[in-house]
């Protein structure tokens, strides 16, 4: 095959060409080279061919993260098939309207979900006869760049999950941005991943690397084990992790951990902001490493903005810059282009940016609004540019006239020492309309911090209206597959437990 396109089926047959031998992903106990994922991807590209799967038809797929699903999706790029990964965390009511409404052609499944969905192959024996039975021979299949690649159903923050339509280009765009950014170019790299690879931070990363003949590293699905990751790093002499910062945070606790021998270059975090207390922590952890926070969206394709590391110091807090493949303003609810501080909503425009969601022509119109993709987030940039993310614009909370951005909140309270993590929400309040409640996480849950402790420490940082009315301890917080605090979700149950506030 001519590597004729920037596609990601062409961007894997070029580097089974050049390196078939060098490892492309690991993922428990399964192992595969370039060469061995590019010609399982072409066998189960010919069977996908044979159940009538063409060009533009969606091929759903709901796995834990393994090696098949990596297949899956690089074999529907090879017919210019549309992949569409399902968050197996979705109860079987939730998949269903989500099949409902992209009408895969064929869905693959594993065992352990197939109660979930009515399959039509098992990642199992039967997968494994399917992929046997077919020719590695290259498939004569032009796929243009601009043709879409996945469907990435949104993670619902905010309420019903979208599918975000993501193009080769896009992926490619974005994995190329990334890379430049990072002065990523050895084909030693090995990186490491706690995304689940049905989220664009878990596929996106293995396709950042993809372009460098690099290794991916999916940590298996389940429960997070600080030590068990640990020896994964060592073992796949792993250069750069993506975890997010709630999981930095149990690495860096591990007893012993500044004496590992870890063959890290870079750690990376986003999904959820980082509190100061964190990023110091890691600094004094990993001395030398370069930290990276990445912030994007499915949207667009992955990260928009990165922290380089020799920036990490200097612009604490910060998203850093955008990538070279994005342009991204901070615009007022006029489109009106914003001076440095003052905050507004981040809009973008670039190849990496989606085309539009599936079959949702209302959403499309609303997120082009102006002809740049508004991607719902607020923030701010200082005089150099550097990007800064004070929360949702749907999180804003606004009190007595007054707005309220708790990312700032957050970030005071996660200095209390007995305070693991912080999350501010707006609740009712019969005078001021919505007044600010801190849900905090302890660090021992046997010895919370005391509300007014608190509450003293935001006065002494913030001023009077911004502090926060109450305070709620849990054991945990709701998140999504991505790590992010379902903030709607913890709305809800904060408000009906506690109804609205007096005066």
């Amino acid at each position: 095959m001519t590597w004729r396109s920037l596609t990601l089926g062409e961007q894997l047959a070029a580097q089974a060409r050049r390196r078939p031998d060098r490892w492309a992903i690991h993922c428990g106990d399964r192992s595969l080279t370039y060469g061995e994922l590019d010609e399982r991807a072409t066998r189960l590209g010919r069977w996908l061919r044979k159940q009538g799967v063409g060009a533009g038809d969606r091929v759903a797929v709901l796995m834990t993260n393994r090696v098949e699903l990596v297949e899956v999706l690089f074999a529907c790029c090879r017919l210019g098939a549309i992949g569409v990964p399902l968050n197996f965390r979705l109860v079987p009511a939730e998949i269903a309207q989500i099949i409902a409404d992209c009408s895969p052609k064929v869905i693959i499944t594993e065992e352990k979900l197939a109660h979930a969905i009515a399959a039509d192959l098992i990642a199992g024996p039967v997968y494994e006869a399917a992929l046997e039975a077919h020719s590695p021979e290259p498939l004569d299949v032009h796929v243009a760049e601009d043709a879409p690649a996945v469907i990435m159903y949104t993670s619902g923050t905010t309420g019903l999950p979208k599918g975000a339509v993501l193009t080769h280009l896009g992926l490619m765009s974005a994995a190329y941005g990334a890379l430049l950014m990072m002065g990523v170019w050895r084909d030693d790299e090995v990186w490491a991943s706690g995304l689940p690879l049905f989220h664009i931070g878990g596929f996106g990363d293995l396709c950042v690397y993809l372009p460098v003949g690099g290794t991916f590293v999916s940590l298996p699905s389940g429960g997070f084990n600080a030590a068990e990751l640990v020896d994964l790093l060592e073992r796949h002499g792993v250069t750069g992790c993506f975890l997010v910062p709630t999981q930095w945070q149990d690495v860096c606790a591990l007893p012993g951990i500044r004496e590992r021998r870890l063959p890290l270059r870079r750690a990376a975090w986003g999904a959820a902001p980082s509190p100061m207390t964190l990023l110091e922590l890691l600094a004094g952890t990993f001395p030398g490493i370069d930290q990276i926070n990445a912030f994007g969206q499915t949207e667009t394709s992955g990260a928009t903005t990165l922290l380089r590391g020799e920036d990490a110091a200097r612009k604490m807090g910060s998203v850093g810059l955008p990538l070279a493949t994005v342009e991204a303003r901070i615009v007022d609810d006029r489109m009106r282009e914003l001076a440095p501080g003052e905050i507004g909503e981040i809009v973008y425009r670039g190849p990496c940016i989606t085309p539009g969601y599936w079959q949702r022509p209302d959403a499309d119109a609303e997120a082009f609004a102006g002809g740049w993709f508004h991607s719902g987030d607020l923030c701010h940039a200082d005089e150099e540019g550097y990007i800064y993310v004070v929360g949702r614009k749907k999180d804003m909370i606004v009190s007595g006239g007054e707005n309220i951005f708790p990312a700032e909140i957050e970030d005071v309270l996660a200095r209390h020492p007995r305070v693991a993590e912080a999350v501010v929400i707006g609740i009712p309040h019969e005078r001021w309309g919505e007044t600010p409640c801190a849900v905090i996480r302890p660090l021992d849950p046997s010895r919370p911090p005391a509300e007014d402790e608190l509450i003293e420490l935001c006065r002494d940082h913030l001023a009077s209206y911004k502090k926060p009315t109450s305070v709620v301890i849990v054991e945990d917080l709701p998140r999504n597959a991505s790590g992010k605090v379902l903030k709607h979700v913890l709305r809800e149950q904060v408000t009906t437990s506690k109804g609205a506030l007096t005066p």
